[in-house]
């Protein structure tokens, strides 16, 4: 079974007007493969991609790269029953032509898949991943701009660098605080009364990762009654003033850079109470 989607429009960004020549049926459907588990294609098998530069939700492909990651934009989606429609949407692009995106997330193909089923995009400079329905976390690159309105480096020292980090499955920050221990939160009180302001990033269950990150940092910790996600040890958290958007790294700066980093494949493990 499949349903139609109709997206508006909305967003921003970039290059080549995209043709609508996939055959009616389903535009958007899993596949089940081997390697990647549930994997998101087009009515033709061809995989469909994310790229960690659109952390914004706008698009950071451009130009040349367009040649190599084609975008995907269908105006009517007939998506498979198993996922869902909110999860969809529609960007526009700087030259005005659209693009479909999938929570948040712009979706594209790659070049170098010759039939269908090839997914030979995954992991491809460490920015670009296969689009999966079922992601616990994402990664994402960009400048990080502090709370204070400061830009920051990898080092988090003032400066412009574009770096990467580690978000939930739609592109929202999420942080560690340097006081926790390993798969131990000292931050959140029993009452959860400043749990607005650094709220834990909840999990049923951890799903699908980036396959540059190794599933087994993660982990599942109880914080009075409710189940926290960690990272190589550290509890992971939102943070409140975000406001739960994308591309937003206000907590890097708060209260002082340090304090709450941001965490990614070079983070090391949490030290043991």
């Amino acid at each position: 079974m499949c349903f139609i989607v109709s997206v508006l429009s909305s967003c921003s960004k970039d290059d080549n007007p995209s043709v609508d020549n996939t055959p009616k049926g389903t535009t958007v459907k899993l596949a089940n493969t081997t390697k990647f588990g549930s994997v998101m294609t087009d009515s033709l098998g061809q995989s469909l991609y994310f790229f960690s530069l659109d952390a914004n939700g706008t698009s950071g492909c451009t130009g040349g790269c367009l040649a190599a990651w084609p975008v995907f934009y269908k105006e009517h989606l007939t998506i498979d029953t198993s996922l869902k429609a909110a999860d969809f949407g529609v960007i526009t692009r700087a030259d005005g032509s659209k693009q479909t995106t999938y929570k948040g997330w712009p979706l594209y193909y790659y070049a170098g898949d010759v039939k269908a089923g090839d997914i030979n995009g995954d992991g491809a400079n460490n920015i670009w991943f296969i689009a999966k329905p079922d992601y616990t976390v994402m990664l994402a690159n960009q400048q990080l701009t502090g709370n204070d309105g400061v830009q920051y480096n990898s080092q988090l020292q003032p400066g412009q660098e574009v770096t990467q980090y580690i978000t939930d499955a739609y592109g929202r920050t999420l942080y560690a605080f340097s006081h926790d221990h390993n798969n131990t939160n000292v931050y959140t009180k029993a009452d959860f009364s400043n749990n607005a302001t650094w709220p834990i990033y909840e999990v049923d269950s951890i799903k699908s990762i980036p396959s540059i990150l190794d599933k087994a940092s993660f982990v599942k910790i109880n914080v009075f009654g409710k189940s926290q996600i960690t990272y190589k040890g550290w509890p992971l958290y939102y943070f409140g003033p975000d406001a739960q958007t994308r591309g937003n790294t206000k907590g890097v700066s708060v209260p002082t850079p340090g304090v709450w980093p941001y965490v990614n494949l070079s983070t090391a493990a949490a030290p043991m109470p």
